[in-house]
């Protein structure tokens, strides 16, 4: 990090107040890892001993050892709270006693698993609710978190982990934290699993098959360790708010594009958004509104808007900035951001201009020390601001110069008036009200109108000789030239003011507007309430009228409308659903469907479009005029936040409504399998029994296989049941293929009676690392399905072979095969192939093959075999394979 600059840079107030805040409470310090294993714990409680060395009071508020030695080890010698034994659903779970803590009142409290969800019954139900109050009552704490949990990664986690983590942390827990990364290469992580140093909860067993991969591990170690640089650059810059200190501090990338009302301004944005996509770093587009944009056409003020909303749509934070010029406001945003990259287009400006204006893109250049300036070139001339265009625009309006002329006759009259009691010495004073009302009230061009006019008045009426252009004292030549200085930057400054006032008002209205608009949308509780508060804000603060449509039943339909009666035309509705499926405007003043009376812009958002909202006015007008698109960008954005939040929160409630059904449709099909068993076991005793007193009964076969195919359906139940708790326990030990595949024939043979059983699985094939009770259940299964697939009586093959990578077992059928484009549905829950109905299948076995096989590791597929039939392969990788010793 470079040395501080001297500067007179103001330590930022809200900077200050976050750390005054911070002073009165306990310090957090998170050790984040990306998964489970990374050693954690184990760092945490190594700082913590080093600080107990120190002096420091230590106590150990909650630690899961899990079992490993060396974490134990580093427990000794520690001061532990007790746990709290809270009572469970007939079960006794412990809990941190979070009221012995605060009792304790330690200077660090060593509280582990920041994201731990707490028994029901306890005064949070999340152990980072435990930790904010130790932190309310100025107790420092450490604590640890894998990146999965935080909140706003739980659904890139579950993207590509196929894990959904159900206990999440927001992410405002890290503002204020301090970040200490626990780092491990996947490599050496996965070697710590294969060697068993890694607790893995039973219930997680099936899930971490794939989740403990070398992609999955590389994809989170990435995402912790932004998310760590993340949280170090955020607190550095509140450090350096804090302190007043200027510079830039590239620690992380930060860009910042300036958007004019030339032409070109798109292409920056999208210079901008691939710059901030190579480097992952935030990107802010801003306008800076100075005097000169008053005189702004409306082609060019479409053309600002229109950028600001395109940046806002490629994420974006857009912003416009009112400033007296351009470089000094763009300069304070730099400085205010901090950014490291500057991205501004150059345009081909005249040298009068540049003489008037200076060039922007030359002096932020030579004054840059910290910034890199990309200067894009923009496409064609820029709209020139020559000739008579040049000194026409910006006049103001006509009748303000009739009114300057009043102001200055009235000043004369008076003048005439008062010259017998103050004498001609300070009549000059008197002619700088007119020009300063007139530039207050127009403006700066009619104020320095009224500047020469008020001077020639002073000249004709009061200076020798009188009625008469003419000076012949050289004391009231300098007289009227210093009049005429003073009353030009006395206009000057007033009508800058005036610019600078009214630009500085509309953007607190602005503002203030878009705070209450946010304010009415939290409030909104379901989607017509947002609806019609968002059409009411809307069409008051744009002074327009306003539609909302949604689709309902398949069809976009109006869900709110300020007026009530609002029409949509045919052509209105083919806009509106243009804007629907392509998520870009439509209607009037866009470039599609410009019959339409209404300008319909989409909702979008990360879900997709969301709803539509329309636009329109009474007049001929325009439905938005150029000034007020940022805004309506600004509202369109806010109104597509509250939208996705109310689309979330259905989501939610309905995941909740499904996890209940899942709960509960798991304990019947449990209760179902087990209450069922014990009559089945009697059932079974019987059949038995009579086939001793009648051993020549011919149903007694059929009703023997009936029994067992039914016994064979309960356990799948069951089976099924477990799969979906997590319950799996895995007892991973060597396994002879050739002797497991037997066991099952001879288990099946009932079934198998009739079929010819081709078994081709050689007996000098490797062993294999797995659970020898799962494999045979996953063999069950896959034959099973081969009986009642493969034909009455048809063969079936049972192959087995060594590959460069893996070991194939694979069973064959003779049958029908599989369904073309169904090999993958195959495996889904109660999925059944052609015939499965007349063949008697449950559509479980399959299913649970596969649950079995993820649980493993080991990969499970189907396929159409070239010479007829389905095959079923299990696909054992090299890790599994136990290499024979030669």
């Amino acid at each position: 990090m470079p040395t501080p600059r001297p500067s007179d840079k103001r330590p930022s107030p809200e900077a200050l107040l976050r750390q005054a805040r911070r002073e009165d409470r306990g310090q957090l310090k998170i050790f984040l890892g990306a998964a489970p294993g990374v050693g954690k714990t184990y760092a945490m409680l190594v700082e913590g001993a080093a600080l107990k060395r120190e002096g420091v009071d230590v106590v150990v508020a909650v630690v899961e050892a899990h079992g490993r030695a060396e974490t134990e080890a580093l427990l000794v010698g520690q001061e532990t709270v007790a746990r709290r034994e809270m009572d469970y659903r007939g079960r006794t779970l412990t809990e941190m006693d979070l009221d012995a803590v605060l009792h304790r009142m330690p200077a660090l409290a060593l509280v582990d698993e920041y994201a731990h969800t707490n028994v029901e019954g306890s005064r949070h139900p999340k152990r980072w609710q435990d930790v904010a109050e130790l932190l309310a009552a100025g107790i420092d704490v450490y604590t640890t978190l894998n990146i999965q949990h935080v909140e706003s990664l739980n659904d890139v986690v579950a993207s590509f982990t196929r894990v959904r983590v159900r206990e999440t942390v927001p992410d405002s827990v890290f503002e204020g934290a301090e970040i200490k990364l626990v780092d491990l290469p996947p490599d050496e992580l996965i070697d710590r699993l294969k060697h068993g140093k890694v607790y893995v909860p039973q219930e997680a067993s099936r899930a971490l098959g794939h989740f403990f991969s070398k992609p999955n591990l590389s994809a989170l170690r990435e995402m912790a360790l932004r998310r760590a640089a993340l949280s170090v650059d955020r607190q550095m810059l509140e450090d350096l708010d804090a302190g007043g200190v200027s510079g830039t501090y590239a620690a992380g990338e930060r860009i910042l594009v300036a958007i004019s009302e030339q032409p070109g301004a798109d292409a920056l944005v999208r210079t901008a958004k691939r710059l901030a996509d190579g480097l992952n770093a935030p990107w802010t587009a801003v306008h800076i509104e100075t005097p000169r944009s008053e005189r702004f056409d409306t082609e060019a003020q479409r053309r600002i808007a229109a950028a600001l909303a395109l940046a806002s749509t490629l994420g974006a934070t857009i912003a416009a900035i009112p400033a007296e010029t351009v470089i000094s406001g763009l300069r304070s945003q730099i400085e205010a951001q901090r950014a490291t990259q500057l991205i501004i287009g150059r345009s081909q400006r005249s040298w009068w201009f540049e003489l008037r204006h200076g060039s922007v893109v030359e002096t932020l250049i030579r004054g840059s020390q910290d910034l890199a300036v990309h200067v894009i070139p923009s496409p064609g001339i820029a709209d020139a601001e020559s000739g008579w265009q040049s000194w026409t625009r910006g006049w103001g309006r006509p009748h303000a110069y009739p009114a300057a002329l009043l102001l200055i006759a009235a000043t004369t009259l008076l003048a005439k008036l008062a010259q017998p009691l103050i004498g001609r010495g300070a009549i000059d004073l008197l002619y700088l009200v007119p020009v300063i009302f007139t530039a207050t009230l127009y403006g700066l061009r009619p104020g320095l109108v009224a500047s020469v006019g008020a001077a020639l008045a002073f000249n004709f009426f009061f200076l020798d000789p009188v009625h008469s252009f003419t000076i012949t004292d050289p004391q009231s030549v300098l007289t009227m030239f210093v009049l005429t200085g003073v009353a030009a930057v006395t206009s000057n400054l007033a009508g800058r003011l005036r610019t600078r006032a009214r630009i500085g008002l509309r953007s607190a209205e602005e503002n203030a507007s878009l705070a209450a608009f946010g304010q009415i949308l939290a409030r909104a509780a379901d989607r017509e309430a947002t609806a019609i508060a968002t059409c009411e804000e809307m069409s008051r603060l744009l002074d327009v009228r306003c539609v909302m449509m949604a689709e309902q039943d398949g069809v976009l339909r109006p869900i709110a409308a300020r007026p009530r009666e609002a029409a949509i035309s045919p052509v209105d509705q083919a806009a509106a659903e243009w804007a629907w499926s392509s998520g870009e405007p439509a209607g009037r003043g866009t470039n599609t469907l410009l019959a339409s009376d209404w300008q319909f812009h989409p909702l979008k958002t990360g879900l997709g479009v969301l709803a539509v909202i329309g636009v329109a006015r009474d007049d001929d007008h325009p439905p938005i005029s150029a000034d007020k698109a940022t805004l309506l960008s600004t509202l369109l954005g806010q109104a597509a936040l509250a939208h996705e939040r109310l689309h979330l929160e259905d989501d939610m409630r309905n995941l909740s409504v499904l996890e209940e059904r899942d709960r509960l449709r798991a304990a019947l099909l449990s209760s179902i399998g087990h209450d069922l068993r014990t009559p089945l076991t009697g059932v079974m005793a019987a059949i038995e029994a009579i086939g001793s007193e009648h051993p020549g009964a011919t149903s007694l076969p059929a009703a023997r296989a009936e029994l067992s195919r039914l016994r064979r359906f309960l356990d799948n139940l069951i089976e099924l049941v477990r799969i979906d708790a997590g319950g799996i326990n895995l007892n991973m030990a060597p396994v002879d293929l050739t002797d497991a595949v037997a066991g099952v024939v001879h288990d099946l043979k009932d079934m198998l009676r009739g079929h010819h059983i081709d078994f081709q699985v050689p007996a000098s094939l490797p062993l294999v690392k797995t659970d020898e009770r799962l494999l045979h259940h996953i063999l069950l299964n896959l034959l099973a399905n081969a009986v009642q697939h493969g034909g009455n009586p048809g063969p079936i093959s049972i192959t087995g072979r060594r590959t460069h990578d893996a070991l194939l077992l694979t069973v064959r059928d003779r049958g029908e095969g599989f369904e073309p484009g169904t090999e993958k549905a195959i495996f889904d829950t109660f999925a059944q192939g052609a015939g499965g109905d007349r063949h008697g299948g449950s559509g479980l076995g399959l299913a649970i093959a596969k649950g079995f096989a993820e649980a493993l590791g080991i990969g499970i597929s189907a396929m159409n075999h070239p010479d007829g039939g389905g095959a079923l392969t299990l696909t054992f990788p090299d890790h599994l394979v136990v290499s024979m010793p030669d």
